[in-house]
């Protein structure tokens, strides 16, 4: 199943070419490829839609599958029910899906104390993190998550060790007052959807610090995250503005448009739907940069294409730096129904 089915996406390979009239003024758009949806958030799309098919609705989903509320509110009238904590959730048989970003050891075994039906719709790429986390753990070292406080990925992450087993790290400024025992080897990990650069001066300051420190075999901040920040950097100079599809909350979206800005780009916005374009900021432009975050659907894509097409006389071309085949399968407990 694909999360066409709730027209979530459209094929982000398509250029749209609105007709120009002439009458109003020119505009070229640059899209970003890669954008929108990566495979995670497609899996979790689809995690939430089949699991509506096989045991009907309601279906509960602890906090938003992926961040984005247009996602999120197109599932609710499918019949998902979105609850910050497990219980919110009531007795009654219906399944409950933990969401992409991850969930700390104790919500599924909370969940299994009281007998609930449970469903991990985790990016495979942040359950990577976790294992690695608790491989460091095993082997007697402190880890140190390079990450943001209070996002979910993170609470998740360091809810997969012991309290004091793992240090979050959000800036160079707090490596300075990192003291862990001299004889206490140390490894770090990151969340997934960081700033590609930010992250590698982090990186390189902790290993100035602790040259022992042991990383990941393979980067963590996830091949998703990299390709749009590596197609925003090769857009954002060539625009007199860009656009950044997708939620405020959303770590990977909000991290694009960081990238533009410090790319050069003079006018930088992130938003979730056309009716949020201040249009007073984009009345003097003639090429725009634009883009979606991970968890934006191509859709509102599109919707922000007609809607500068409504102003200007638009014509689009796209801006590839990859091609993207990534996919995941769904987990185990539905694949034997999506195969029926």
């Amino acid at each position: 199943m694909s999360a066409d089915t709730i027209n979530l996406t459209a094929d982000p390979n398509r250029v749209p070419q609105p007709a120009v009239t002439g009458d109003k003024p020119p505009l070229e758009i640059l899209l970003c490829a890669p954008r929108g949806f990566c495979a995670g958030v497609v899996r979790a799309i689809d995690v939430v839609e089949r699991a509506l098919a096989i045991y009907g609705a309601p279906v509960y989903v602890r906090h938003e599958i992926v961040h984005n509320k247009y996602v999120v509110e197109t599932l609710k009238r499918k019949g998902a029910v979105f609850v910050r904590e497990l219980d919110e959730v009531p007795d009654s048989g219906a399944p409950v899906i933990f969401s992409a970003h991850g969930v700390a050891k104790t919500v599924p075994q909370n969940a299994d104390a009281r007998g609930l039906t449970t469903i991990d719709a985790t990016c495979p790429l942040v359950t990577k993190v976790h294992r690695e986390a608790e491989i460091h753990h095993k082997r007697g070292r402190h880890v140190l998550l390079v990450g943001h406080s209070g996002h979910p990925e993170v609470v998740g992450t360091m809810g997969q060790l012991p309290k004091g087993s793992i240090t979050l790290v959000e800036d160079i400024e707090q490596i300075d007052a990192l003291n862990p025992p001299a004889e206490q080897a140390l490894a770090w990990v990151t969340q997934t959807t960081l700033s590609i650069d930010d992250t590698k001066h982090i990186v390189e300051a902790l290993k100035a610090k602790f040259p022992a420190i042991h990383g990941p075999h393979k980067d963590d901040i996830c091949y998703a995250t990299t390709n749009r920040q590596e197609a925003v950097k090769e857009v954002a100079p060539r625009v007199d503005a860009l656009i950044v599809v997708g939620s405020s909350n959303s770590s990977n979206s909000q991290r694009l448009r960081e990238v533009a800005e410090r790319a050069g780009c003079p006018i930088t916005r992130l938003v979730l739907r056309a009716e949020e374009i201040d249009w007073d900021a984009f009345k003097d432009i003639r090429r725009l940069g634009l883009t979606a975050g991970a968890s934006a659907p191509e859709v509102l894509v599109e919707e922000i294409i007609d809607a500068f097409a409504a102003r200007f006389d638009v014509t689009v071309d796209q801006v590839s730096v990859t091609v993207e085949d990534m996919s995941f399968p769904l987990p185990r407990e539905l694949r034997s129904e999506a195969a029926e």
